[in-house]
């Protein structure tokens, strides 16, 4: 049974448009993931400490793996671009959360769905928005564009090469 999931992707070290166009390409060439869509990607002011801006983006998939599984994927994917994990909220190369997996919700001690911090992040309602205004958080039964509307989003802008 295919499920719809929805990933949000951040890059503010090497290139960043090049690992993000990757990471899309590589999603959409995965044996268990069907790329439904992704955003356009957006420049956006940090987190945490000092560091470069990031690119931002959301991409909607079908898979047929679990949260567990998928989750297994896009930390392999990361890797692969030489993410290590030093400082909470510090640079990356590669970022992927997954956020939303149908209507579940999950709490293990490793997985959260939706993800916590999802319907705080301009950086992340913005580019989710775009591609899944109409998606109900199954938690706050408020639409993402609900969301996006109650948020500061001032320090994400449309990247434009």
């Amino acid at each position: 049974m295919m499920s719809q999931c929805a990933i949000a992707l951040g890059s503010n070290l090497g290139n960043s448009l090049t690992i993000l166009e990757t990471t899309i390409k590589r999603l959409s060439q995965h044996p268990h993931l069907k790329l439904i869509n992704h955003s356009p990607w957006y420049e956006t002011i940090p987190i945490g400490p000092p560091q470069p801006n990031y690119l931002n983006g959301c991409a909607i998939l079908e898979t047929s793996l679990t949260p567990e599984k998928l989750l297994g994927e896009l930390l392999k994917i990361e890797q692969d671009f030489g993410r290590i994990r030093q400082q909470k909220w510090g640079p990356r190369t590669l970022d992927l959360d997954l956020l939303l997996y149908d209507d579940l919700i999950l709490e293990t001690q490793i997985l959260e769905i939706p993800h916590p911090r999802m319907i705080e992040r301009g950086f992340v309602l913005v580019p989710l928005c775009d591609i899944a205004a109409t998606w109900v958080h199954p938690i706050t039964q408020k639409t993402i564009k609900d969301h996006l509307n109650m948020v500061d989003d001032k320090g994400v802008k449309l990247f434009r090469q």
